[in-house]
């Protein structure tokens, strides 16, 4: 195993160079190598081979942080396009505007959360606000989280007394009503405010067991994190809030461009290549490495 570390080790070296993705077709050479190696390692997750489920919330920056998560969800569905994986929208609440408050989908795919969970944090956006009349620049944030996928699994008790549902009609664009019955789901775990809603057009008995499924994503997730800080001696992390100081990675777009991952410190100039192409495997695989 030490031969396959010192091998990752002079391969992610190449990560950090600044032409990294000058020649696009050895940087993914690069890439593929390391992540071979990568599973090789011993140590994935109990459901790193499975799929997930992506949250993108808006957090500071009003109609800007808005339009930022449609902006992050076109780059993620290049990306899962690009995999071969398949997205499935459980609830969008869209805005007049184009943006999304908050969007949902599901990722069908072989290691989807395993590659994904290190795209969960608070990203950060500054540019030329095309929403403000003297086009002054701005800053804006949103929430990235990223569960595994449960389907029908027990291996997370939920207790009907700690469980608030309620039902609502389907909705679409600005909250235009398009379903008639009620078969949207909202689910409220009462101990962690955790929230999930789901309107995916199907019957409200399917809606409410695919949110319970989602609940039991989230607190899948905050037990390992929370094992994860108590096994390096720092205390049980509270809600992240989607604001400065919190950002795992950057994206600048004005006074000029780049995309800095502050985890790694991986920096790519092709703004375009990352929010437009979806082109997110050097933060990711960098990320990786870390955690290994």
């Amino acid at each position: 195993m030490s031969e396959i570390a010192d091998q990752l080790k002079e391969l992610e070296a190449h990560l950090l160079e600044p032409d990294f993705w000058s020649d696009k077709a050895h940087a993914q050479s690069i890439l593929a190598q390391i992540q071979e190696l990568k599973d090789k390692q011993a140590g994935r997750g109990k459901y790193d081979n499975g799929s997930a489920v992506v949250s993108i919330l808006a957090g500071a920056g009003g109609d800007d942080a808005e339009d930022f998560v449609a902006m992050l969800y076109r780059m993620y569905y290049a990306y899962i396009k690009d995999k071969g994986w398949s997205v499935y929208i459980v609830h969008e609440h869209e805005t007049d505007r184009g943006g999304y408050r908050n969007i949902s989908f599901e990722v069908e795919g072989k290691n989807v959360y395993g590659t994904l969970k290190y795209e969960s944090g608070v990203h950060r956006l500054v540019r030329m606000s095309p929403f403000n009349a003297k086009s002054l620049r701005h800053t804006s944030f949103a929430m990235v989280e990223v569960i595994p996928k449960f389907k029908g699994g027990k291996e997370i008790e939920l207790k009907d007394d700690d469980l608030k549902i309620e039902f609502s009609r389907s909705s679409g664009p600005g909250g235009q009503n398009i379903n008639k019955r009620e078969t949207a789901v909202r689910v409220v775990h009462l101990p962690t405010k955790f929230a999930v809603s789901v309107e995916d057009g199907r019957s409200q008995a399917h809606n409410k067991e695919k949110a319970l499924d989602i609940l039991r994503g989230k607190l899948y997730k905050k037990q390992e994190e929370d094992r994860k800080r108590e096994a390096q001696g720092l205390s049980v992390s509270k809600t992240t809030e989607i604001e400065w100081g919190n950002q795992i990675r950057s994206y600048i777009l004005h006074p000029y461009k780049m995309v800095k991952d502050h985890r790694t410190n991986i920096e790519v100039r092709d703004v375009d290549a990352v929010l437009k192409d979806g082109e997110l495997d050097v933060f990711i695989t960098a990320s990786r490495g870390q955690e290994n």
